[in-house]
């Protein structure tokens, strides 16, 4: 029962199965965050494990440890022991994080513009005619949108942790992210980055449809 607690701590901390948990991924960009979280979290663990190890040697075995030179010490616990875990969180990090970032010249996606102020957000569909602005973002399911994130005024951060990573809403700047909800539904996005005073109600929900259901939703023409 006690390593059954232990083991939920992660998940509880995290806040998986809540609308904003990073470890309930409903695209591909946060499907490869949420991969990276565990590959890290599970590399801690061997690590610390190792070290445990060693305090456990050092306490109920110390004739055993004794006998070994400081300079095996550096060299086995401080380079040999953890530098191939770190190796290995490193390339987990490069490969699953290079995923993230659109191809040069791959398929072209839908543009659509995410308009921070204090404190809302605004979004708009240049590529639909007749589409309306306005303050819940709507996606086609299954495809790739690039959000264009600007602001009016000070630095905000658009995030969908179910969908993928943040992006900073700079002045005078246009910063763009690629998200992908696989399925519809609805999914919570915030301002993760402190504005003024009513940072705490800059939420906003991102609805993604069937392709059917898109244009409409958006207050398109066929």
């Amino acid at each position: 029962m006690r390593f059954a607690a232990v083991a939920a701590t992660p998940l509880a901390l995290t806040g998986c199965g809540t609308p904003l948990s990073t470890l309930d991924p409903a695209g591909p960009a946060a499907s490869n965050i949420a991969t990276l979280w565990w590959v890290m979290f599970w590399g801690a663990c061997v690590l610390f494990l190792l070290v445990l190890g060693l305090l456990s040697v050092s306490l109920l075995r110390p004739a055993m440890l004794a006998a070994v030179k400081p300079m095996h010490w550096i060299i086995g616990g401080g380079l040999m022991m953890p530098i191939p875990i770190l190796v290995g969180l490193l390339i987990a990090a490069l490969v699953l994080g290079e995923q993230l970032l659109p191809r040069a010249g791959g398929a072209k996606a839908m543009r659509v513009e995410a308009h921070a102020s204090q404190w809302q957000w605004r979004f708009t569909y240049p590529e639909i005619a007749g589409s309306a602005e306005s303050d819940v973002l709507h996606l086609p399911a299954g495809e790739p949108v690039d959000i264009v994130v600007t602001t009016a005024d000070v630095i905000h951060s658009f995030w969908i942790p179910r969908l993928g990573g943040k992006i900073d809403a700079i002045p005078g700047r246009e910063n763009t992210i690629r998200l992908q909800a696989d399925k519809p539904g609805a999914y919570h996005g915030i301002c993760a980055e402190y504005c003024g005073p009513g940072h705490e109600t800059m939420s906003f929900v991102a609805q993604a449809h069937d392709g059917a259901d898109f244009p409409a939703a958006v207050g398109g023409r066929p």
